[in-house]
């Protein structure tokens, strides 16, 4: 058997909700990416509600897309899929194409960069930086900037966080499968300067 290239399919991942229910989107076989696993992404849209009508959302890291796609499949506005490996740019697009996902933009670049240059613009800033990487403190810093009042900021790491994760934003909830700690933060209104929107989570 020949070896795999670098961009090869290992398996596929389902969006669970929304328009896209049940539609695969093909993981490529890349060091550090590991796809959100179906019942953390179940869990995480639990908390923030199942429609994300008018929403703002950045998929910093996106690998596979699988959480940008499922928030863009709840109903989102605008999704952008930040991601630096050209493979996985060309796999993105080909989903968005297949999907026809006219919500959903995706760009090549430094999701970690992107969000220390963004103004507090996104409703909601989905974090899944390469497993083992230790990103996570650092992109929440960066995070922290980038969300609304109100709005609210998912990691996702190999690793629990430290009590005091990132100024201005308080944890929500939390929870663990396997390997994985995954939290979710909401931005406080006092802490943030954009105004805040409607439709938050209770």
């Amino acid at each position: 058997m020949s070896p795999r290239s670098p961009g090869a399919q290992r398996h596929q991942v389902r969006i669970i909700g929304g328009q896209w229910r049940r539609s695969l989107l093909p993981v490529a076989d890349k060091p550090g990416l590991r796809p959100t696993p179906d019942r953390v992404r179940e869990t995480l849209f639990n908390w923030l509600g199942q429609d994300l009508s008018g929403w703002r959302v950045l998929d910093a890291f996106a690998g596979s897309g699988a959480l940008g796609f499922e928030a863009a499949s709840r109903g989102a506005a605008e999704v952008l899929l930040m991601e630096q490996d050209g493979d996985l740019v060309r796999s993105l697009n080909a989903s968005r194409e297949r999907l026809k996902a006219s919500s959903v933009r995706v760009q090549r670049g430094d999701g970690l960069a992107h969000l220390r240059a963004s103004p507090a613009r996104y409703d909601l800033v989905l974090l899944d930086p390469p497993f083992g990487a230790g990103l996570g403190p650092t992109a929440l810093v960066a995070a922290a900037r980038a969300v609304v009042a109100g709005g609210w900021v998912y990691l996702e790491a190999g690793e629990p966080l430290p009590d005091t994760a990132a100024p201005g934003l308080l944890r929500y909830r939390e929870g663990r499968a396997g390997a994985v700690h995954f939290t979710l933060f909401r931005a406080d209104d006092e802490a943030a300067s954009a105004p805040s929107y409607t439709g938050r989570p209770d």
